[in-house]
């Protein structure tokens, strides 16, 4: 390589030395814009086209506008019930149930899927409950929770929680039972002691799989509290979807629909900014 320089032009040693050095924190924030721009136009433009072949059809009349509606009477419809007040009520009902539920799913299934996983005992004492649970469709036991805590919020909470709780419990578990052998065997053999592999492997090792729970648990949650508001609710976004299919609305139907789905892809996309900030810190960023 020396000897290729010094037989080099003068003019071409004085470009390879003006040729800046490349960063790769910036070639890597390249092609992350590069992917979030290509996903927005893909992903994007579908929508976009199938919103106006929608458009499209309901003008020609091919679609019955008592079973289906169109975008801009959906856009219409929900302009005048931020207008009048009564979307962000119903939001705000469905949110207080939603926060709730989601916490104290966090709070219960978190350390509980930590300590089955940790723990054979646990695991083996525990797990068919879990499974048994994790399997049966929540909604019907609704009517069971209105028996038992009636119809206000205890129903709703403990529809959401249940609905919440098991994918949490499950993805700790996996993360707790599933560590690198290899990397627990090496600090032991260091002397690490059951307490500092937990604290400095098993935790930082079960990131992901926390973040893919709550992720899951999320549009559980969702789904527990349109169920419960479904069942037995004066007010939020489930009772306003039951109240205007009963009458059919549609276009109230897919304004809820659509305040819905868009909560659950922020929420979504919040988790997967998070797990990808502990890729970073973990080195598994490419």
């Amino acid at each position: 390589m020396k000897s290729e320089a010094i037989l080099a032009p003068p003019a071409e040693r004085r470009e390879r030395k003006k040729l800046p050095p490349v960063k790769a924190g910036s070639s890597r924030l390249n092609r992350r814009a590069k992917g979030t721009a290509e996903s927005f136009l893909w992903g994007g433009g579908v929508i976009v086209l199938l919103l106006a072949l929608w458009e499209a059809a309901a003008a020609a009349g091919w679609i019955n506008p008592m079973f289906s509606s169109s975008p801009s009477l959906i856009a219409k419809t929900g302009w005048e019930l931020v207008q009048d007040g009564s979307l962000w009520i119903h939001i705000r009902a469905s949110g207080q149930i939603f926060i709730i539920g989601y916490l104290m799913a966090a709070g219960v299934g978190i350390p509980a899927g930590i300590l089955m996983g940790w723990f054979k005992k646990l695991r083996l004492a525990f797990g068919p409950l879990v499974a048994a649970f994790y399997t049966t469709p929540r909604i019907a036991l609704m009517p069971l929770f209105i028996i038992w805590f009636g119809l206000g919020l205890g129903s709703k909470l403990a529809l959401v929680f249940l609905s919440a709780v098991f994918p949490l419990i499950i993805n700790m578990q996996t993360a707790m039972s599933n560590l690198d052998k290899d990397l627990t065997r090496v600090a032991v053999a260091y002397g690490a002691n059951r307490r500092q592999v937990f604290f400095t492997i098993a935790l930082p090792q079960s990131v992901p799989f926390l973040v893919t729970g709550l992720r899951l648990a999320t549009g559980r949650a969702l789904l527990g509290v349109v169920g419960a508001e479904v069942f037995g609710g004066a007010e939020g976004l489930g009772y306003l979807i039951q109240y205007a299919g009963a009458t059919f609305q549609t276009d109230k139907v897919f304004v809820c629909v659509i305040v819905i789905a868009a909560a659950g892809i922020v929420m979504d996309r919040a988790l997967n900014r998070i797990n990808q900030h502990f890729d970073r810190w973990r080195g598994n960023e490419e």
